[in-house]
């Protein structure tokens, strides 16, 4: 991962929505699972951790930050939870 992908994640984390916009964000992790902002935040030091140590098999390891567009059916994988869209809500 670049240094630009890894701000733009902390960017994210602490924003949650991207600017200008305000389309949501969420995480796209190496394991190709989606991670809601929420999560990413209470997961914080797992997510450090993964990335310090350069271990891309740890599953909190973060690929990059990305807008939800058009999916309805997006869910974080570690709360289940809907991940907003930007376009496909109604």
């Amino acid at each position: 991962m670049t240094k630009a992908n890894w701000k733009n994640i902390k960017r994210a984390i602490r924003e949650k929505y991207e600017w200008p916009g305000g389309y949501p964000l969420f995480i796209a992790m190496r394991d190709s699972e989606a991670l809601s902002i929420d999560a990413a935040r209470a997961n914080w030091r797992h997510i450090c951790r993964a990335y310090v140590s350069g271990d891309m098999r740890d599953s909190w390891y973060p690929a990059e930050a990305m807008v939800n567009w058009e999916n309805p059916d997006l869910y974080c994988a570690h709360t289940n939870n809907r991940i907003e869209s930007a376009y496909a809500d109604d």
